[in-house]
């Protein structure tokens, strides 16, 4: 469903000789309609004799200066960077003057994704009207006694720190916004607002308010904003999290056992950090797969939002044009109205790992690899394009489905530039999959020990390499490199074995092209997924070179060092034999 808000606002100067209220609202430009729409409204203080400016200028600012914040910072955190940044101003300009002369109050409303975040300073109010219930959801910010109720605590440019309050909720499809000025909400009671918006749209709602205030004797200026949520983007990864941090984690389950409809008919994988079960929708037969969190990870942040990160990811890849090589992941089944419990869940696709696959017959034939190896490179090729790096590519994440279809699995680790900033840092993957690079082996020398180089960050060809090592181990049955265990640094002092000593039936030119894909040297290496993939389909009719043997300074730049070590040595025995045994003339 599109984004599509109804909004509408009317001001009036009432009774007063001048307006110093003031409300705009301002939609994203093209290319930025993940920062949503912002609404805001102001009161300017008439006591310093530019309240008006005040307000003006607070509102302007807000609207014009929030869609030059970075797309990846929180709602909350742009609004404050801006707000703060205009009070220091206002009060930087107040202090000149004495009495203060530019105050006004605030209150901003930002719809983005399915999420709405209220800014608010002062006696304006937003109501939030949902399924015919009018609430309150900012506090006046004035003195708690009838006689000085209009006495401000808190206004924008009253004191160089200002305090704001905010409040984030989740947004609905026929949710109505009401912005309000203390003309038009000290003159008409909550029932009579109820009566005024129903059944108007926008524009007729803010109209009304203001005309029913101005009736009932408002001595004030009469603003009112209101907005009507007609249609939402798909949900924001920030709204995920604060959805995933309200659910509880589901208990261990058993087999027979339901959670949200579903029955659980088998456990799958339990690694101690996340679980896997099998689920079967009782009224369709339809099986999927469910995983959550162990439950004693329940009460870690960062696991959770890696799981809302995945899920989040799987949704984001679902509308690309490789949709098919990955897992579907679904948000609600029908008939089921609202989840109980963190999980996220996948369709269940019948068949096998290769990594099974290897277990069962050691390695695959060569049409057999490379039907499983050219899908991969097509679905690395449109990640790498959005900027996802999978990092954990394996035969045991490419699954071979009953359909025929291969499909890379396990999002989990992979990286967006919006996962949390310790999964960034987390030198995730399987060890014998890991490029040379990321264990601190530099392209032309390496040093003493691997931890004596800086490790470089996963990017596009630790994927296409990993894909190289799977290809190698799939004709062949041998890691190129060796295995290298969970607790042990990878080793790269030697070439691979080429992949015919292994397996005579591999053709020379898929053996240099899975040569060049594990090659020591990055530089010598598939930059691209499509570069990759173009030579596994030109075969044989354009074959490439084998890439040259790495030389043995750039292997091991102590060669020298042992070589004159060893040298020594021999000289030395033969001293000592000649010493020691030959005849002295």
């Amino acid at each position: 469903m599109t984004f599509n808000l109804d909004i509408g606002f009317t001001s009036k100067t009432g009774r007063k000789s001048d307006n110093e209220d003031f409300c705009s609202a301002m939609l994203p430009q093209p290319g930025s309609e993940d920062m949503g729409s912002i609404l805001a409204i102001a009161d300017g203080v008439s006591a310093g004799g530019l309240g008006r400016e005040a307000a003006q200028t607070t509102v302007t600012t807000l609207v014009r200066d929030y869609y030059s914040t970075p797309e990846t910072w929180d709602t909350t955190v742009s609004l404050d960077r801006v707000i703060t940044a205009q009070n220091t101003w206002l009060a930087g300009m107040n202090q000149r003057r004495h009495p203060a002369m530019g105050l006004t109050t605030l209150t901003a409303l930002v719809l983005r994704g399915q999420t709405y975040t209220v800014a608010h300073v002062g006696d304006t109010r937003c109501y939030l009207l949902r399924q015919g219930q009018l609430t309150q959801i900012t506090q006046d910010h004035v003195v708690n006694h009838p006689d000085f109720h209009h006495q401000l605590l808190r206004s924008v440019g009253l004191e160089e720190r200002l305090v704001v309050d905010y409040l984030q909720g989740d947004m609905q499809v026929g949710d109505l916004f009401i912005l309000l000025t203390d003309g038009v909400h000290g003159s008409l009671k909550e029932r009579q607002l109820l009566a005024l918006i129903a059944d108007q749209d926008a524009q007729q709602a803010s109209e009304a308010l203001v005309q029913a205030a101005l009736e009932a004797g408002s001595n004030d200026n009469l603003t009112a904003m209101v907005a009507r949520v007609q249609g939402m983007h798909d949900a924001r990864l920030p709204d995920l999290n604060r959805a995933a941090l309200a659910l509880r984690l589901p208990p261990k389950l058993k087999v027979g056992e339901a959670l949200d409809g579903l029955t659980m008919t088998a456990p799958i994988a339990d690694n101690g950090i996340n679980l896997l079960y099998q689920m079967r929708d009782p009224v369709s037969q339809q099986l999927y797969a469910l995983k959550t969190l162990h439950p004693a990870r329940a009460h870690d942040p960062e696991e959770r939002a890696m799981l809302v990160h995945e899920s989040w990811l799987s949704r984001q890849m679902q509308a690309s044009a490789v949709s098919d090589h990955l897992v579907r992941v679904h948000d609600l089944l029908p008939g089921q109205p609202v989840r109980s419990a963190f999980y996220v869940l996948y369709d269940w696709h019948g068949g096998e790992t290769l990594g099974r696959m290897l277990e069962r017959q050691t390695r695959l034939g060569v049409t057999q690899a490379l039907q499983a190896i050219i899908p991969v490179l097509k679905v690395l090729g449109r990640m790498h394009r959005q900027g996802v790096i999978h990092r954990d590519i394996k035969p045991a994440n490419l699954h071979w489905g009953d359909d025929g279809v291969v499909r890379v699995l396990d999002l989990g680790v992979a990286l967006t530039g919006h996962e949390p900033p310790s999964m960034r840092d987390l030198h995730a993957g399987t060890p014998s999959y890991i490029n040379p690079e990321q264990w601190g082996f530099q392209s032309k020398k390496r040093s003493e020990a691997a931890d004596e180089t800086p490790r470089e960050r996963a990017d596009a060809q630790s994927d296409l390499f990993a894909v190289g090592v799977t290809l190698y181990q799939l004709l062949t049955g041998k890691l190129p490199y060796g295995e290298v265990l969970p607790y042990q640094v990878g080793r790269y002092y030697r070439d691979p074995t080429a992949p015919t000593r292994h397996n005579p039936e591999i053709p020379i030119w898929l053996e240099h092209v899975t040569l060049k894909a594990v090659a020591r040297d990055k530089a010598l290496r598939f930059e691209t997924a499509e570069e990759f993939l173009l030579a596994l389909e030109r075969g044989a009719s354009r074959p490439l070179s084998a890439p040259p043997p790495t030389p043995l300074m750039q292997r091991d730049p102590t060669a020298v060092w042992k070589l004159a070590l060893a040298f020594s040595g021999l000289f030395n025995l033969l001293l000592i034999y000649w010493l020691l045994f030959l005849p002295k003339v």
